[in-house]
C-alpha cells in the first residue's frame, strides 16, 4: 500500500507537548569513584553534562559538553538511563540521559582542563557517598546509572526506577 503525502495540521503539531532534554556522563576514576563538578553558577554539585541543544543528539550533546566543561575528548559510551523528571515552574518535563563515559586513565584525569565560565572545582566521590553531595533526584539518577553498568540501561522517573506497566 502507498503511503500518501498530507499537508501537516499546523495546529496539531503546536500543541504537541515539547520536553527539554539534557545529557550527562558517568565518569570514573580507576577506583570506582564518580566524578562530580561544581558549577560556577550555582551553589550545587553535578555530574558532567548540559543541556541538548537545537537540532543536536543527547549523546551528541554529552561529547560536546565534556569537552567544553573538561578539556576531553571522551566519547560517549552506552546508555545507561533515561530519567523522565516532571515540570518544575519554571521548568517544563525533561528527558535526562545519562552516558556511560568508562574509566579515567591518570593522564586523562591530569589533562582535565575545566572551564573557567562554567566549572570552579571537579571531585571523584564513591558511589555510596552521592547523596551527600549531589541534590536527591540528581544522587538516585546517578546511583541508578551507576548500578546499570554492565547491566544494560534503565527507565526512571524523578530518578526511581519504573518496572513495566
Amino acid at each position: 500500500m502507498a503511503e500518501t503525502q498530507t499537508e501537516p495540521d499546523l495546529s496539531y503539531i503546536a500543541s504537541v507537548t515539547r520536553v527539554r532534554a539534557a545529557a550527562g556522563v558517568i565518569l570514573r576514576d580507576q577506583v570506582g569513584r564518580v566524578l562530580v563538578v561544581h558549577p560556577t553558577y550555582k551553589d550545587m554539585w553535578e555530574i558532567p553534562g548540559g543541556m541538548v541543544e537545537p537540532d543536536e543528539s543527547p549523546a551528541d550533546a554529552c561529547v560536546r559538553e565534556i569537552q567544553e566543561e573538561l578539556d576531553l575528548p571522551v566519547p560517549t559510551g552506552t546508555l545507561l538511563c533515561v530519567d523522565w523528571v516532571p515540570a518544575s515552574p519554571p521548568w517544563d518535563g525533561g528527558l535526562m540521559f545519562v552516558f556511560d563515559g568508562g574509566v579515567l586513565t591518570a593522564d586523562q584525569i591530569t589533562a582535565i582542563r575545566l572551564c573557567p565560565d562554567e566549572l570552579d572545582r571537579f571531585d571523584f566521590v564513591e558511589p555510596e557517598r552521592l547523596s551527600e553531595v549531589l541534590i536527591p533526584r540528581l544522587a538516585r539518577r546517578v546511583a541508578a546509572a551507576v548500578a546499570a553498568i554492565g547491566h544494560g540501561g534503565v527507565y526512571l522517573e524523578d530518578g526511581v526506577t519504573v518496572s513495566t506497566r
